[in-house]
């Protein structure tokens, strides 16, 4: 299985791209270069770092440097074409609009990252495991507790970094029941993509569709409905085989301290403050989220030099009474290595993803694309089964394919591909971030055949889900 995913992520990518809609389609119309040398070469060029991006664990070579080379060898190529070519323009102003695209996603991310990075070095996250830990709840109820936290803090973090911060409580709580473990993660990695379909800030592909200005801010709201389903059947089904009784007590969490730092509760204030800015800047001033999210990032930064300056202070006055300055408060935070921390490899990744597929899109095969699945299947069926090819193949491609495609849709149907596309990775555990993620951590009770005995139960999650939001949009 994890070989058909990679051949079919190497398919479709391939033929996608973050790409503007105008300039893909507008070059493949009149150039079209899909049968020519320069498209073979760049079809191979993108599929040899692919592979090895897939050999990454083996070879030990990050996965952003061979994404990147391509990216620069596959738009030389298209270069080189058009030098002649009255056309010859078009490719710089492809090449900066696919990268102020990036550019826009880039650092959206960026300072998501660093608030969260930030939340884990104030301790917030432990503190909640920790919490939920000494309180000794059953099986039962940690099974749910950790599903609705799932569901409720994907739609503002990662549905990554929900799902590990939530598996280490189950994985701290559950030894000697594996039985337990499995059916937990399966239920968190269900929760954490149902969160995170309803909000511009749950996932890659919702941010995307949202900067993309297919759908407003408010137009997500009508999905939560469809992913409260999604996240609520199967889990109502997985509850009857967790088990009864209460975890064995833990001294060693049971005697932990309180872990959360000075300023962990402020940090979850501006980061609120700052979605709300970013949110602001769209809906009320039409500018570019991405802005607001940079602005927010000021305000970490102002907070973190008050914490400076008022722990300079401290050290002062210890020095002063000829005392240990090593436990000073408040403990400063320093917002440059949070921002540091952020996972480079996947933002460079990301950078050479979307402009290698942009390379691809420009020489024209999205229309081909395009043509295949929405022109044959109807918008329904077609955005149906691509949230289930999601499952088999990474859903941020797949949303790259259908932005750029760009297909006449109407409202409720991009809702549809924005909630298929979400939701349709917990299918397989392969299907998601957090899946993949939840695979490695907690190796031993959670696999991937594990994860296929609930896969009839969370499809059926999954087809009510859509008619749902069928039945609400009355399309």
């Amino acid at each position: 299985m994890r070989r058909i995913k990679q051949l079919f992520t190497v398919m479709l990518i391939a033929v996608s791209s973050l790409a503007n809609v105008v300039y893909a389609s507008s070059a493949s119309a009149s150039t079209n270069l899909t049968h020519s040398w320069v498209g073979f070469s760049a079809l191979a060029v993108f599929i040899l770092a692919y592979l090895l991006v897939m050999l990454e664990e083996k070879i030990e070579l990050k996965k952003s440097k061979p994404v990147m080379l391509a990216a620069g060898v596959i738009w030389v190529l298209i270069a080189i074409t058009y030098r002649h070519s009255p056309n010859a323009h078009e490719v710089e102003a492809a090449i900066e609009t696919i990268f102020v695209e990036f550019a826009e996603l880039f650092f959206f991310l960026l300072v998501a990252m660093t608030y969260i990075n930030t939340l884990l070095e104030r301790g917030v996250f432990a503190t909640l495991r920790t919490w939920l830990v000494k309180k000794r709840f059953s099986y039962r109820a940690l099974f749910w507790i950790t599903g609705c936290l799932a569901f409720v803090l994907s739609p503002i973090m990662d549905n990554l970094t929900t799902a590990l911060i939530l598996c280490t409580v189950v994985v701290a709580v559950g030894k000697g029941r594996s039985k337990f473990i499995g059916v937990s993660c399966v239920n968190i990695v269900v929760g954490a993509n149902a969160g995170g379909a309803f909000s511009p800030f749950g996932d890659i592909t919702t941010l995307m569709v949202w900067q993309n200005q297919t759908l407003t801010f408010t137009q997500f709201f009508p999905l939560f409905v469809p992913s409260l389903v999604n996240f609520l059947v199967p889990a109502l089904i997985m509850q009857f085989f967790v088990g009864s009784g209460l975890p064995a007590e833990m001294s060693a969490e049971s005697k932990s301290k309180r872990e959360l730092k000075q300023g962990g509760v402020a940090v979850i204030v501006l980061f609120l403050a700052t979605i709300i800015t970013a949110v602001c800047f769209h809906m009320l001033l039409h500018i570019p989220p991405v802005f607001g999210m940079i602005t927010g990032l000021a305000y970490l930064k102002l907070y973190s030099y008050y914490l400076f300056q008022k722990h300079h202070k401290a050290c002062r006055r210890l020095v002063e009474k000829n005392r240990d300055t090593a436990n000073a408060q408040p403990v400063p935070i320093d917002s440059f290595s949070m921002v540091s921390r952020a996972e480079w490899d996947t933002l460079f990744f990301f950078y050479g993803v979307i402009m290698a597929v942009g390379g691809l899109g420009f020489i024209g095969y999205l229309d081909l694309l395009s043509a295949e699945i929405y022109g044959q299947l109807g918008p329904t069926a077609a955005n149906s089964l691509v949230g289930v090819l999601s499952a088999v193949i990474d859903n941020i491609p797949v949303m790259y394919a259908v932005l750029t495609m760009q297909p006449e849709m109407s409202e409720a149907q991009w809702q549809l591909i924005t909630l298929t596309a979400g939701v349709g990775g917990s299918l397989l555990s392969i299907g998601s971030a957090a899946g993949v993620a939840l695979m490695g951590q907690a190796r031993e009770h959670y696999t991937f055949i594990y994860h296929l005995k609930w896969t009839p139960v969370i499809a059926l999650g999954y087809i009510l889900s859509i008619a749902c939001h069928i039945a609400i949009s009355g399309y």
